[in-house]
């Protein structure tokens, strides 16, 4: 979505406020050179080496490693507003090498710079050159209601640095009020390029040559659940040999009920308009903070094109509370995203297909420590001989006969805070309620997704660190990713039922050193 980064909120506000119920308690690992302190940064997640960050940009494969662009405020914490895009790079999806500013803010009439996509021009079809690196991204010079169009940015260093193609956008706004987030995929049997663009509540679709001319050609319209961001769309096989297309967006249906993440659509595309499977969207995450999440292509080490699986990244916050975190204070920065999952397509019972997800399956390499807890048998509440702040959890749940069951994770010492994940008779469900919240309305702490009442058993992988948890329900049929701030203090851990007796088979955890 677009880059802005208003500093509305600041110290003695509502960040204010936060930090002062998450005083810095409990040291930080200390290393070589370094002093033990108290602090908020992830553990294993990616985040933003200081000051802001917002929405993830689709990662490319160049040269060997994805090179991951991501919207930067360096002016953050100054209070100044803008976007440029800031590149990591990683082989593994894990590990993350800072690179520095890549598309630079301000150096334009148009100012600062939005989301987008950037491809790999393999034939040199925008004519700067064979491999040349292009960028479409968002711009909006005057901020004003019909402002944003999209310009072109190219690099031929291997999409290291960026150069602006003009100041002129290569789409002009038509006189729509939202107009932004290109999405490019190249269509090497039309022999052109296809983008999608956010419009409001359509998704518009656009044919190109050679990526500087533009034309209109269909539309994909979805209201009822906000303002639709951050397009994506792209081609998946499941074991099965069935195909798909997946148009998804980012969008806000907590009006209506539905998460506030990345909702989508299966169907199919003649390489001009799209055709849902549905009227209504699914949604690849439940909870509350996986916002303008991206997904992209799984390349192995020879980049081979895995057609079975994509990658996604989300951005771990929300618009409503984007400036409220500890991690201002603590650490100097505001940005952190999810692990990045693989996502791959399935059929359920009836038929229709899913996207389901799980973490990127190169995390193992980084298991520092095992603790394999086993078979545990719980009534009511049984709080386990293990602390951390960082971690994940893994365990089958198998009752007989009961309401509920689950986890208290991040647990206080005296058990009144914790953050609660588990099911609950005909739900799913990740609560950050009796813990600190990012949320200040009390509206949005539960978030829930479908659980068949006549099972008897559930598998939960629950990702912990020290402000997210990430729940991946039944091998990742759902996922909720929500922010918390717990305090460094509450450490526990704790299973519980309600109304009955229920085992935790094969809990295990691992924690990771990246």
């Amino acid at each position: 979505m677009g880059g802005i980064t208003r500093r509305t909120l600041f110290a003695g506000s509502a960040v204010g406020t936060a930090g002062a119920l998450l005083p810095a308690a409990g040291p930080a690992e200390a290393g070589p050179g370094r002093t033990a302190r108290a602090s908020y940064r992830a553990g294993y997640h990616f985040t933003v080496p200081e000051e802001w960050k917002n929405d993830p940009q689709r990662p490319v494969w160049i040269d060997g490693s994805y090179h991951y662009y991501y919207l930067h405020n360096a002016d953050y914490l100054a209070g100044e507003i803008g976007t440029a895009w800031r590149l990591a790079t990683s082989s593994d999806l894990v590990s993350f090498t800072d690179r520095g500013t890549a598309v630079p803010k301000d150096t334009t009439p148009g100012g600062d710079v939005w989301s987008g996509s950037a491809v790999v021009d393999t034939h040199g079809t925008a004519g700067f050159g064979a491999g040349a690196v292009v960028v479409l991204a968002t711009m909006s010079p005057h901020d004003g209601p019909a402002d944003q169009a999209q310009y072109l940015y190219y690099s031929t260093d291997g999409g290291r640095t960026f150069t602006p193609h003009g100041t002129d956008p290569v789409l002009p706004n038509p006189g729509v009020r939202d107009f932004r987030d290109p999405k490019v995929i190249r269509d090497e049997e039309r022999d052109r390029w296809v983008m999608t663009l956010a419009e409001n509540d359509k998704v518009g679709f656009y044919h190109s040559a050679d990526l500087r001319t533009w034309t209109y050609v269909s539309g994909f319209v979805k209201g009822g659940i906000g303002v639709l961001e951050c397009p994506d769309l792209f081609r998946i096989r499941a074991g099965d040999g069935t195909v798909k297309w997946v148009l998804g967006v980012s969008a806000n249906g907590k009006g209506a009920g539905l998460p506030n993440t990345y909702a989508y659509w299966t169907g199919s595309f003649d390489g001009t308009s799209f055709t849902a499977d549905a009227p209504d969207p699914q949604w690849l995450d439940h909870g509350w903070d996986w916002y303008g999440a991206v997904t992209f292509d799984k390349h192995g080490a020879d980049g081979t094109l895995d057609e079975s699986t994509r990658y996604a990244i989300g951005w771990l916050n929300n618009w409503d509370y984007a400036h409220i975190t500890p991690t201002i204070d603590s650490d100097g920065f505001n940005g952190t995203d999810s692990i990045v999952r693989e996502i791959t397509l399935k059929r359920a019972g009836d038929g229709t297909c899913f996207l389901a997800s799980r973490p990127v399956a190169t995390l193992d390499r980084y298991v520092s420590r095992r603790v394999r807890l086993g078979d545990l048998e719980v009534e009511g509440t049984r709080l386990l001989d293990y602390r951390g702040t960082a971690y994940e959890l893994t365990c089958e749940v198998t009752w007989d006969r009961l309401t509920g069951a689950g986890v208290q994770l991040r647990r206080s010492p005296d058990g009144v805070r914790h953050i609660d994940a588990g099911v609950h008779r005909d739900y799913a469900y990740l609560n950050r309620r009796p813990t600190v919240s990012p949320d200040m309305t009390g509206r949005w702490q539960e978030s829930r997704s479908p659980f068949d009442p006549a099972r008897r058993s559930v598998r939960l992988r629950i990702l912990v660190d020290r402000t997210s948890v990430e729940l991946f329900v039944d091998d990742g049929r759902y996922t909720h990713s929500s922010a918390a701030f717990p305090y460094l203090v509450d450490t526990g851990l704790a299973l519980f039922t309600v109304d009955g007796k229920a085992v935790f088979r094969n809990a295990v955890i691992r924690e990771f050193r990246v």
